[in-house]
């Protein structure tokens, strides 16, 4: 209670003092001196100054604040006088005794919300309410106390600095706003300071600038700082309000570290199959920084391999990646070793005194073996055949092998597509060429051939090459006239008259360019009426010998021409040049000749076209019906003795009787072949071409004169029998010619069949059928069984 009554003495006290010296301002000056008139003739001097009035803020006492006193002299104290407010918060804030005068203020004053109020005031006669002075203005300031803590209107606050930033390095201002007054006291002035953060960050006590006081702080060791700032008024004197806020400093990365491989040594592999560009593997050379300064950049820069591999930045450039830089190959090298260094792609020279931005790690890659695919000799192949070359005549040799350690044997063949007419046949173990059939540069000049390199354990790898065969052109075809020549002489025709110009035509083509020579036939090169006369430029000219000619004695004479190439072996032909005699004008224009005529009437009757197009279509009704009969036959016309032959060969339900049984088929007649000239090659069967799987074993033989008396070279007769077969028109269309007189009871191998074979589950064993000689050699590659030793036909 003491306490309480001592401040509001005080506060008491300090009011009077202020109205003494509001008091004391209003005697000195004249400007605020006021007179309460009283409407009179004479002027009355004014009886009480005032201006304006102080009063403290924020007053909590429950009874009315008393601010001052309106007096004049013209007051008797007989209450005759009555005073009238107006103004801001007259009667809601302020109040005024009518009687004495006094102002008193009924509600708590805040500087902050207004900071003075402008009223008037007016002393009146009570009785007639008639003014005695002028209305006179008057200001009630209200005086500022310290009630208001400085506040940061900003807060909080974000701020980002590079680590290791050197001492002083400005971070971010902070502002701090106090609404006391200013030009009043020491209410409004801030003093910061910093309550945490300390000894990384300090703040100017007067500007808020805050400042790294701490050298080398590192971003990897902390990332975020937080600081408390403190504004204090009163200058940050005792007694003084205070407001606070928060700064959050994040530390921003510096390439500050050098990166470090995570291994020192990696083991890779990769499929020798791989193809350039693809991935072997990653590395990566780690960096505590982050972000711009954690990108790598990698190089190989020393082993084996370097000519082999190569190594790029991954889309994040943090992983060098590994890649292939040309084919690997395991049975030429098996691993390599590599020697890569990574290093900051953005390095800081500020920090370079931290040691080398790179390291260094070694990689080792191993190449794994696949069983890759039979390789030639040559990526690519060009053969020259000339068209006359014999069936079987081998004009090329490929070579592949498996690149593989294992080496596995190969097998060749033609690709079906590549020679659908099958001109061509390859030995399926030596990767002979040769032709099967004859060649002819005029129909085909270029034959592309794929040729395929099977492994014989793994038939899924399979290679292949291109085989580019030129036929080379052979002069084996004769000159003939360009076309079918029709001359007319006329009737007074003199010897020596030009009556026609013939030229040839060769489809061969010979390195030097074509060179006919033209000359009657021997028996016309006498005849007394025409003669040839050679132009040397592969044409010729025909001549009349003699006048006189007569339609009616002779019409038309036939003259044979012999034309003749310039190559090796000579060709030539005989054509037949028809000459007519004709009636011809002066100017040689033929008129008539007795002759048929060349074209048909100039009009026929509509029965006789009725008729033509009934023949033909009649005609062509029997063609067609023809052919699907031919066609729908599905047994040729034979002999009784040829058709039981045939039917003994294709049976395959009846089991031969081995060398005993001689009523299938005469094996004498294999033993003791017919040689036969083969001379006719012009004309091929068009129903059945020869099939290549029934000679995969033997290689063709060019000649079959070659046959021995002895019959020892079946195997040449057959392969001569099966093309005269295929040769000839009128031959029924076998397929070819077999024989099974080599199996069965009667034989040395017994049965062979499977039909009477007991059911079981276990393998067997069939190495015994290549003791038997080449025979069965076929038989043992079908069941398995494979004998190097023995020689392929």
């Amino acid at each position: 209670m003491a306490d309480v009554f001592l401040s509001r003495r005080n506060f008491t006290m300090i009011i009077m003092l202020l109205m003494l010296l509001t008091l004391i301002e209003g005697l000195l000056g004249d400007k605020v001196e006021k007179d309460l008139r009283v409407k009179s003739p004479s002027r009355v001097k004014r009886g009480w100054v005032w201006n304006q009035f102080f009063v403290l803020e924020e007053y909590t006492e429950q009874k009315p604040l008393y601010i001052g006193k309106l007096h004049s002299d013209m007051d008797k104290g007989d209450g005759s006088i009555k005073y009238i407010l107006s103004g801001e918060g007259a009667g809601t804030t302020f109040t005024l005794d009518d009687t004495t005068g006094d102002i008193h203020a009924i509600q708590r004053l805040d500087r902050e919300v207004k900071a003075q109020y402008v009223l008037r005031a007016q002393a009146r006669n009570r009785e007639t309410g008639r003014p005695l002075e002028p209305e006179s203005e008057f200001i009630v300031k209200i005086q500022d106390i310290n009630d208001n803590e400085p506040k940061f209107l900003d807060g909080p606050y974000r701020a980002t600095i590079p680590e290791m930033s050197p001492v002083g390095t400005f971070v971010i201002r902070v502002t701090a706003v106090d609404a006391d007054d200013p030009s009043y006291g020491n209410s409004a002035r801030v003093v910061y300071s910093i309550l945490e953060g300390q000894p990384y960050f300090s703040v100017d006590p007067k500007t808020g600038d805050v400042r790294v006081s701490l050298a080398e702080m590192d971003r990897e060791v902390r990332e975020q700082y937080q600081l408390v700032i403190q504004a204090k008024d009163m200058e940050g004197q005792l007694g003084g309000l205070a407001g606070t806020t928060t700064v959050n400093i994040t530390l921003s990365d510096v390439n500050d570290n050098p990166p470090k491989f995570t291994q020192k040594l990696y083991q890779m592999s990769i499929l020798e199959s791989g193809p350039v560009g693809s991935v072997v593997g990653r590395i990566q050379a780690k960096d505590r920084d982050i972000g711009i300064n954690a990108e790598m950049k990698y190089s190989i820069i020393d082993g084996d391999g370097r000519d082999s591999f190569d190594i790029i930045v991954d889309s994040s450039n943090l992983y060098g990646v590994i890649t292939i830089k040309k084919p690997l190959d395991f049975e030429r090298k098996r691993s390599y070793t590599l020697k890569v260094e990574g290093s900051n792609a953005h390095a800081d020279p500020r920090f370079t005194n931290k040691g080398p931005f790179s390291d260094v790690t070694i990689v080792h890659v191993s190449v794994e073996d696949v069983d890759e695919a039979p390789e030639f000799d040559s990526p690519f192949y060009y053969v020259e055949v000339p068209e006359d070359a014999e069936i079987g005549t081998v004009f090329k040799m490929v070579s592949a092998r498996d690149p593989d350690a294992a080496n596995n044997s190969i097998r060749y063949s033609i690709e079906r597509m590549s020679d659908p007419e099958k001109f061509f046949y390859m030995d399926i173990t030596s990767g002979s060429l040769m032709t099967l059939l004859p060649l002819d540069r005029e129909e085909v000049s270029w034959h592309n051939l794929t040729v395929l390199a099977m492994e014989m354990n793994n038939p899924s790898k399979i290679g292949s090459v291109s085989v580019a065969i030129k036929v080379l052109d052979v002069n084996d075809n004769p000159p003939s006239l360009t076309q079918y020549y029709e001359a007319f002489v006329c009737e007074h025709a003199k010897a020596g008259q030009l009556i026609q110009t013939v030229t040839a035509v060769d489809p061969d083509e010979p390195t030097g360019g074509q060179r006919f020579y033209y000359s009657l036939a021997p028996e016309a090169a006498n005849n007394p009426n025409f003669t040839l006369r050679d132009n040397q430029d592969n044409s010729a000219w025909i001549l009349t010998r003699r006048g006189g000619w007569s339609s009616r004695t002779q019409s038309v004479y036939y003259l044979p021409i012999f034309v003749s190439d310039g190559d090796q072996p000579a060709q030539s032909s005989t054509s037949t040049l028809t000459i007519r005699v004709c009636s011809c004008d002066a100017d040689g224009n033929v008129l008539s000749c007795d002759a048929e005529a060349y074209t048909l009437p100039a009009s026929l009757s509509r029965a006789a076209l009725i008729a033509i197009l009934a023949c033909a279509f009649i005609l062509f009704v029997m063609i067609i019906l023809m052919l699907s009969l031919r066609r729908q036959s599905k047994k040729p016309y034979l002999t009784k003795e040829e058709e039981n032959v045939h039917e003994n060969i294709v049976r395959y339900d009846d089991e031969g009787g081995g060398e005993e049984d001689t009523e299938a088929f005469d094996i004498y007649a294999l033993w003791s072949p017919r040689v036969e000239p083969l001379t006719n090659y012009s004309k091929l069967r068009q129903d059945m071409l020869p099939e290549v799987q029934s000679l995969s074993r033997y290689v063709p033989q060019p000649c079959v004169s070659r046959i021995g008396e002895d019959g020892t070279n079946v195997h040449g007769y057959v392969l001569a029998k099966i093309y005269e077969a295929d040769s000839d028109p009128c031959a029924p269309p076998y397929d070819s010619l077999q024989t099974y007189a080599y199996e069965g009871e009667g034989s040395i191998a017994e049965s062979l069949s499977s039909l009477q074979s007991p059911a079981s589950q276990t393998d067997h064993e069939y190495d015994y059928l290549n003791d038997w000689g080449p025979r069965f050699h076929k038989l043992a590659e079908m069941y398995g069984v494979s004998d190097e030793n023995i020689p392929m036909w």
